[in-house]
């Protein structure tokens, strides 16, 4: 067999297993595995050989079974195969772990000796159980920056020696060989750009409330990073996992630019997802990408997140300027108790003010609402859902409270024995097994039945329905009553 690159990064397509009913239509987004990109880049800015095989839209129908992505990946015969558990936000990591299990399981079936390896946040928060219970011969715990380069060069020599990789934890026969948490990659310039050439960029598409001014124009569209990591310390969050530390890297603006003017020159890029946990809290670092950005004369539409605590006016206008049209903002609860429970760290007559501030600039919301945190009881619940409703935002995301590990909540979760998903299919918010965590006072069931009322009610609300059309015109309001009237598939949801 012809030997294949150095690396091949694989993304599993699990479109169908996360979202249930909801894959059949046109309402999730398709983003382009940005590690894999990354990771790719600085790979071969060393001189490895470098591939990219993307599930979700690979193969001429555009997206190919666990099946033949094991088979894909065994033609291909690259020195190191790395399955990716990455998702683009701490809930979408620990549910794509079935995906990666099924393909991992089958490509050594196909090729026993065929070395495979898995990364990404959720593997970064459970290495040991994710080596101990996976068919992969490593486990890269961190980005991967430090430990993939030793980790390709150790295949290619004879000794195999494994010790001593920043990362790295492998198998000796049947024992476990534990690595350790790597330092952070410092400089974030020292990187290239993300390999985009390696991906079909033609085939990724933006949410569709991120392109509510036209949902038909939904392609080309690109996620980037200004900046990695957090330093705040919100405990339903498992972000840090991947990084070891509750810390902020920034890119340089002048190769954020540089990112930009590539991915709308070369692609015809419009749509943008600021990938940063955080993006709106340096003012003056805004101010200067964003007037770099607005100096372009692009017409781009992005959308970024914000914090409540960390906006300001002048963020927004200069926000707004460049194209951010969308602001995330995560509200998580309209309870006082709930919110201080959870260490967000604002106080909720911050909110309010900060929804006028950004209608003020004519910039619209995706607001985030979590169901089922620790201090959560009905009554809280529906403080919550007033919130929402007064709120009004164009868009609304509404979870239940997952212990995702990596998060404070997973480890308070299994020191307590509190109930969790059977299957990773189950951290899923969208599928047939989703099972949130129970509150002090309410079983996750109950908690889950709850969020799938508060989302007919919000998107079925005729004030909700009216300004959308005043907004956006008619067909985006066609476009979410369609939406609506998609029933979830619920197992454990009880009333």
């Amino acid at each position: 067999m012809t030997r294949g690159p150095d690396v091949l990064f694989i993304k599993p397509g699990s479109q169908k297993q996360l979202y249930g009913s909801l894959s059949d239509y046109s309402l999730t987004a398709i983003e382009p595995p940005l590690w894999a990109a990354i990771l790719g880049g600085h790979l071969r800015q060393l001189g490895y050989g470098v591939e990219i095989l993307d599930a979700e839209v690979a193969g001429e129908k555009g997206g190919l079974g666990w099946e033949d992505v094991a088979k894909e990946a065994v033609d291909r015969c690259a020195r190191l195969t790395v399955v990716m558990a990455s998702g683009h936000n701490p809930s979408a990591s620990t549910m794509n772990m079935s995906g990666v299990s099924a393909i991992t399981k089958r490509i050594k079936e196909l090729a026993p000796h065929m070395p495979v390896a898995l990364t990404g946040l959720h593997i970064s928060a459970l290495p040991e159980r994710s080596l101990r219970d996976e068919a992969a011969d490593f486990v890269i715990q961190g980005e991967g920056f430090r430990t993939l380069p030793p980790l390709i060069d150790a295949l290619t020599a004879k000794t195999k020696a494994f010790g001593g990789i920043p990362g790295l934890w492998w198998r000796d026969h049947e024992q476990i060989m534990p690595g350790s948490m790597p330092e952070m990659w410092q400089d974030l310039d020292t990187l290239p750009m993300p390999a985009w050439d390696l991906l079909p960029m033609e085939r990724y598409r933006a949410h569709n409330w991120h392109c509510f001014d036209d949902v038909t124009r939904r392609q080309p569209y690109a996620t980037l990073y200004t900046s990695l990591g957090c330093p705040y310390h919100c405990s339903f969050c498992c972000i840090n996992a991947l990084f070891g530390e509750h810390r902020l890297r920034s890119r340089g603006v002048d190769a954020v630019i540089a990112e930009i003017d590539f991915l709308v020159n070369t692609y015809g890029v419009r749509n943008i997802k600021i990938m940063d946990e955080l993006f709106a809290v340096n003012e003056k670092r805004v101010l200067e990408l964003c007037g770099k950005i607005a100096s372009r004369g692009y017409d781009l539409n992005f959308w970024a997140y914000a914090r409540v605590n960390t906006v300001s006016e002048r963020m927004l206008a200069a926000m707004k300027a460049a194209g951010v049209n969308w602001i995330a903002y995560g509200f998580e609860s309209g309870s006082k108790r709930v919110i201080e429970d959870v260490t967000k760290g604002y106080k909720l007559d911050q909110v309010l003010r900060v929804v006028e501030m950004t209608y003020a600039q004519d910039q619209h919301i995706c607001a985030n609402f979590i169901y089922g945190l620790p201090e959560d009881d009905y009554d809280s619940m529906q403080e919550t859902n007033a919130l929402m409703q007064e709120i009004n935002a164009e868009w609304a995301n509404i979870y239940s409270a997952m212990a995702y590990p990596g998060s404070k909540l997973y480890d308070d979760a299994v020191a307590q024995g509190l109930p969790l998903p059977a299957s990773w299919d189950g951290f899923s918010q969208y599928s047939r097994d989703c099972l949130p965590l129970p509150t002090r006072h309410l079983t996750g069931g109950q908690v889950l039945a709850f969020r799938d009322y508060s989302f007919d009610a919000y998107y079925k609300n005729p004030r909700y329905l009216s300004m959308i059309r005043a907004k956006f015109g008619e067909t985006t309001m066609r476009h979410i009553i369609e939406m609506a009237e998609k029933s979830m598939d619920r197992k454990y949801a009880v009333i």
